[in-house]
């Protein structure tokens, strides 16, 4: 009797819920860091958003002093440990396995767990919110004795430390596996100095984290083991400057943690979109890596009032104005790549640009506070809450969405909408500018930071707050543009092809998006610029003619 051939059960196709929450897919991890930051990108900014109500006018009564330091708290540590510092851990989780030609991160379940801690950090310390005290109120910074017992109670404050251990667990391992990744998992001829520049940032901020979050962890410890269990690390007649020394050990080199990668992103975007290669390819590569050094001999700049001797004041000074050496020289090879370039203004570009222009005024400021003689007038104003936010608005939240503009049609396959893009842009810059310059002149008259309520006869203070919050609002408007432009885009955006803006790195060779394994054949790698070589089919045998 003859068999009958019967037809071939077919395969059921893994529940996606399922799929995404156990992947260990370096891809997917990077759109899960990307998708996860930016929610919290969206609450930080609503913190700043009732902040800014609050401070609008004189004597307002719009939140609690109370529940405003627990909202100012709360921004400022999620700005930072959720939304900045992780976010570029999903740039780097995406894209550096496909620039250094790579199948995944050398550590793929690490990989996944670095990411899952992200979640359980933010809500952990968000969770202070539902206990009967209240979350943090003690400033991000965490000082003391302000988050001793007598100051903090109650379990807002534990659990604000718990999350910050949770996530700086997620940091190291993260950069671990960055750093194995990238000294062992490199294709056949990408050597050290043919790796694009964004893999460079991500190795230093790697290495800025490996050595500096221990600290971080170490001094919260302390504070933990006051509240808890009654040590005397800083109570009780011990010497509060010495979390001051720990905390910003950390806490500066963090500062270049949260910017490093944003320089990647620029250096990638700029040579792009100018048709030239990077000027000066190493001096970029070497002044990252000076950033990363000197990073950790500034930190006291922080500490200039609380009566440091003159002799550690004044080195600490000179550090401060000698690490604006590298970072002008960054600026000098962006301008110069600029220079005689034939640029094309995407909103990728306009972002980028804007980056150099808004981190080279917050690198002024910090030139300004590296004086003694200025820093003591303008210490704790708002003059700093102006110039850490050029930084790190200015700085690295222009860069992110520089690179979600450049990197949007690897990740889905389309394209974001340029009109949308553009329109986003320009009322982030004027919203931004609005909002974070009259904070000099806050500070210049007098005006301290974390301040709830100020009074109404201030009537030098009232012009300049009530222009801060109208920004922020502007600001809002245009990350609502960003959402309904990646709504739209994300399904039914123009379709992109593998290397839609002529790119010279790995990511561009393989499709848009990148098949699960990469790439199908991983192109040789004979310059710093692999896919152009591709494109101009440049072979070993010409390249040695």
């Amino acid at each position: 009797m003859a068999s009958i051939a019967l037809p071939q059960a077919a395969a059921r196709r893994p529940n996606v819920i399922i799929e995404w929450l156990t992947t260990v897919d370096h891809k997917k991890i990077g759109i899960l860091y990307l998708y996860t930051t930016f929610f919290f990108f969206l609450v930080g900014g609503i913190m700043a958003l009732l902040m800014r109500t609050q401070l609008s006018v004189g004597g307002n009564t719009f939140l609690t002093p109370g529940l405003y330091n627990q909202i100012m708290t709360l921004h400022g540590t999620t700005m930072i440990f959720l939304w900045i510092i992780p976010v570029f851990s999903g740039f780097g989780n995406y894209f550096v396995p496909l620039m250094i030609g790579a199948r995944d991160m050398a550590f793929p379940r690490i990989n996944a767990f670095s990411f899952w801690l992200i979640p359980l950090g933010g809500l952990t310390m968000y969770s202070g919110l539902l206990t009967q005290t209240g979350a943090a109120a003690a400033g991000w910074t965490g000082y003391v004795p302000l988050t001793e017992k007598a100051y903090a109670v109650g379990l807002g404050q534990d659990l604000w430390i718990l999350g910050l251990h949770i996530l700086g667990i997620s940091s190291i391992m993260g950069a671990i596996n960055f750093l194995v990744t990238i000294h062992n998992m490199r294709t056949k001829g990408m050597t050290w100095f043919r790796l694009p520049l964004f893999v460079w940032s991500v190795e230093i901020t790697a290495g800025l984290t490996l050595l500096a979050s221990p600290f971080l962890a170490g001094v919260l410890a302390m504070v933990l083991l006051d509240r808890q269990v009654g040590t005397h690390f800083f109570n009780h007649g011990s010497d509060p400057l010495l979390y001051q020394f720990i905390f910003w050990f950390y806490s500066h080199p963090a500062v270049y943690i949260m910017i490093l990668p944003a320089f990647g992103i620029v250096s990638e975007i700029i040579p792009v979109f100018s048709r030239k290669p990077i000027f000066g390819y190493r001096a970029m590569a070497f002044s990252m890596a000076a950033i990363g050094v000197l990073g950790f001999m500034v930190f006291a700049h922080h500490m200039f009032t609380t009566g440091l001797p003159l002799a550690l004041q004044e080195f600490f000074m000179g550090t401060t104005a000698l690490i604006a050496v590298p970072s002008g020289v960054k600026v000098l090879n962006w301008l110069a790549t600029l220079w005689g370039g034939s640029i094309k203004y995407t909103a990728a570009m306009l972002f980028a640009v804007a980056f150099v222009l808004m981190f080279l005024v917050g690198g002024v400021d910090g030139v300004f506070m590296a004086s003694l003689a200025t820093d003591y007038q303008i210490h704790a104003t708002y003059w700093v809450v102006s110039h850490i936010h050029y930084v790190l608005f200015g700085g690295s939240v222009f860069g992110v969405f520089a690179g979600i503009f450049y990197w949007f049609p690897k990740i889905t396959g389309r394209y974001l909408n340029e009109t949308l893009g553009k329109t986003q842009f320009w009322l982030q810059l004027v919203g931004f500018n609005v909002t974070f310059m009259p904070m000099h002149f806050l500070g210049l008259e007098g005006m301290p930071r974390r301040i709830a309520v100020w009074l109404p006869n201030r009537t030098d203070w009232a012009p300049w707050n009530l222009m801060a919050s109208i920004g922020a609002f502007v600001i809002a408007i245009a990350i609502l543009i960003f959402i309904i432009n990646f709504a739209i885009s994300v399904r039914g955006g123009r379709r992109a092809p593998a290397d839609p803006w002529e790119g010279n790195t790995l990511e561009w060779a393989t499709s848009s998006p990148p098949p699960a394994y990469n790439f199908d054949t991983i192109p040789p790698v004979r310059s710093g610029r692999p896919v152009r070589d591709l494109r101009r089919g440049v072979t070993a045998a010409a390249e040695h003619a």
